[in-house]
């Protein structure tokens, strides 16, 4: 049996994309720049100085080669820090479908996506269920050119190029040849958006978009962990500092049980998310070990913003404090690439026993 623990090249990866992130994207300064577009110089030196881009892309396109244990520490760290970058858009979901895709076109946008000079975005709902068929209102015309709308893409706003599906077919579109229109999201560092094509030129790339969607759950889960771990460490420390009858609040039994009930649960996230993240990474079929991770990781990460928010006090319900940014995080992922709902009924299908009321 596989080891969950973080291997050594797993731990210095962390590190490394940690460090990064702490210098140009921690959360006061995502806090600061909302209602701005991104920091494009935060993706680059992810995607570049690291490369994160191409951690999912073959060595023969110039990517890294590596698996989803390695991609899962990345989104953890993404996730601790609520960065307002595409990797899971772009590095996961995109990428992915390209490679579901395997055509030389495919090959050839991989290539561009690894050395980070593209960005792409799969343009599909964000809340597309793993386990239904991705429909879509996008229609091929009789010039070849494609036309129609999808609503809530997530990465559209950061794409060079849309991958579209379209039939059982899977289209490259450039960005510029598609209208993008940003809508209301509750997660400001990850918008979403409306891709309208009216006639836009499209070059077919591949047969559906193969596990991409499974995937990118999977690998989700971590995020989720990462936001759970950042909201009970945050909480841990205020609770020692702050003072109430002349004593730290974190003093008090019942803030002790509380913290230790949901230690317990981010420890369980933590296992749920790795499971599924090396089931990912071998030959064997991960969908029960995604199903699970999912079911479970999506609640715990709202539950510990939730319980973050509260031990807080006063000072968690303002503006100013970046926790609102871990809270919104938690609940946009809840229902993305499938709810927990939909993750328990997948579940209890996979396992043969009576699924949930």
């Amino acid at each position: 049996m596989t080891s969950l623990l973080y291997t050594e090249v797993e731990e210095e990866l962390r590190s490394a994309v940690r460090d990064l992130l702490a210098d140009t994207c921690a959360p006061a300064s995502v806090l600061a720049g909302l209602g701005s577009p991104p920091d494009p110089g935060v993706w680059k030196a992810l995607a570049g100085d690291i490369g994160v881009a191409g951690l999912l892309i073959p060595d023969e396109y110039g990517g890294a080669g590596a698996s989803a244990r390695e991609a899962a520490v990345v989104c953890e760290e993404i996730g601790r820090s609520a960065s307002p970058v595409p990797f899971l858009t772009s590095a996961v979901l995109a990428t992915r479908a390209l490679l579901a895709a395997g055509t030389p076109a495919a090959g050839a946008l991989l290539t561009r996506l690894a050395s980070g000079e593209t960005t792409a975005a799969l343009a599909v709902s964000f809340a597309a269920s793993p386990y239904s068929a991705v429909g879509g209102d996008v229609r091929r015309d009789e010039d070849g050119t494609l036309s129609g709308e999808v609503k809530a893409v997530a990465g559209a706003d950061a794409a060079s190029v849309l991958l579209v599906p379209s039939g059982s077919t899977l289209y490259a579109v450039r960005a510029a040849d598609a209208t993008t229109r940003p809508v209301p999201s509750l997660d400001q560092t990850r918008p979403l958006s409306t891709v309208t094509l009216a006639s836009a030129p499209a070059q077919a790339v591949g047969e559906g978009i193969g596990d991409a969607l499974l995937y990118g759950a999977g690998l989700l889960a971590s995020e989720q962990l990462g936001v759970a771990e950042w909201c009970l460490s945050t909480t841990l420390a205020y609770v020692k500092e702050r003072h109430q009858f002349a004593r730290p609040v974190g003093s008090f039994q019942s803030i002790k049980h509380r913290l230790a009930d949901l230690w317990l649960d981010v420890v369980r996230a933590r296992a749920a998310a790795r499971n599924a993240a090396d089931a990912l990474a071998s030959a064997e079929d991960p969908g029960l070990a995604v199903a699970v991770a999912q079911s479970w990781c999506a609640d715990v990460a709202v539950h510990a913003a939730e319980e973050a928010l509260q031990l807080h006090g006063g000072i968690g319900m303002t503006w100013e404090h970046p926790l609102h940014l871990f809270l919104k995080r938690a609940k946009s992922t809840q229902i993305a690439l499938g709810t927990p709902g939909d993750h328990r009924t997948r579940t209890a299908q996979l396992a043969d026993i009576p699924a949930p009321a």
